[in-house]
């Protein structure tokens, strides 16, 4: 009979070989101190380094402990960590690194939380080490407009450090979405939600997997999907493009009636011209309010391709 696992433990990993030894030992020692059964779900997300080699070893070394899980290819953090939700056993599921800034030493303090009856607990960095000025700088500004502008409250300055509840954890596998914002989608499921401060630590060893190019692609993701404020306000331009093409309108004709300075057909032109923009702006902001929630359900692609899953029964 198989033992109810208590915990699981998602760890995404791309290219993490340096880190990736110390991770699970910080891991199994905090894990295993607190008695209850649990797992940890390694997601190798199409890494070219030893990564894989390494999560084969860990699973030899800790065969009812450590999950490995392999991706066809890269497909990027988010779906990774959608991999290892849909593995995950446990009755609560943490979403944790491999590159220890976010610590395993604090999780038996959000299981305690969730004991208490909190179905999220999400990580708030209090203070975040090793980071650059840039990123603090373009995370804030990330975090100020998705606050104005989403349809779901999503907390100041949270990543994907969180323990989830397995009841949140079955509503966040039944939404579809292709692109997807791992920390939004948790904050629309609802149930109750507690932030838990922390002191958010350098990176162990390697570098980030983070550039500036994945950044704009994850925040576009976090706006675009949570909110229709893009597309409104293309509406908006068409309407106050409307309104200038109605100015420009009685401008022409004013010309035209009241003075000699005048090219002929060119009033007729500038207020065709005038017109028909505004109304094309007007049709592509209305359009597009349907094309943007239809673009990227409609390909029905799998968000990602598991190659080998390595787990004891």
């Amino acid at each position: 009979m198989t033992t109810e696992i208590e915990l699981s433990v998602i760890v995404p990993c791309f290219n993490e070989e340096a880190v990736l030894e110390e991770c699970q030992r910080r891991l199994s020692s905090v894990l295993a101190s607190m008695g209850s059964p649990y797992e940890c779900v390694y997601v190798d997300d199409g890494s070219c380094d030893r990564t894989w080699h390494q999560m084969r070893k860990m699973h030899q070394e800790q065969p009812g402990v450590v999950v490995a899980v392999s991706l066809s290819r890269n497909f990027g953090h988010q779906p990774a960590v959608s991999a290892g939700l849909t593995l995950a056993r446990g009755k609560a599921v943490v979403i944790i690194d491999a590159d220890l800034q976010d610590p395993p030493e604090l999780i038996p303090e959000m299981v305690k939380l969730w004991r208490g009856g909190n179905d999220v607990v999400y990580g708030v960095r209090a203070s975040r080490e090793g980071e650059s000025h840039f990123k603090l700088l373009s995370a804030r500004l990330f975090y100020s407009i998705i606050k104005r502008i989403s349809d779901v409250a999503i907390p100041t300055d949270t990543g994907d450090f969180r323990l989830i509840d397995r009841r949140v954890v079955d509503v966040m596998l039944s939404m579809p979405e292709r692109h997807r914002f791992l920390r939004g989608i948790c904050s629309w499921a609802g149930f109750v939600q507690t932030p838990f401060p922390y002191k958010r630590s350098a990176r162990f060893a390697g570098v980030t997997k983070y550039p500036f190019k994945k950044m704009m692609t994850l925040a576009l993701d976090g706006i675009l999907s949570f909110s229709v404020v893009p597309l409104r306000l293309l509406t908006i331009a068409g309407g106050l493009t409307a309104i200038l093409a109605i100015l420009g309108i009685l401008y022409a004709l004013a010309v035209r009636t009241l003075t000699h300075e005048w090219v002929a057909g060119w009033a007729t032109l500038f207020i065709g011209l005038l017109f028909f923009s505004g109304l094309q702006m007007i049709s592509l902001g209305i359009v597009g309010e349907y094309i943007g929630r239809i673009y990227t359900e409609v390909k029905q692609r799998p968000l990602f391709v598991i190659r080998d899953v390595i787990r004891s029964a």
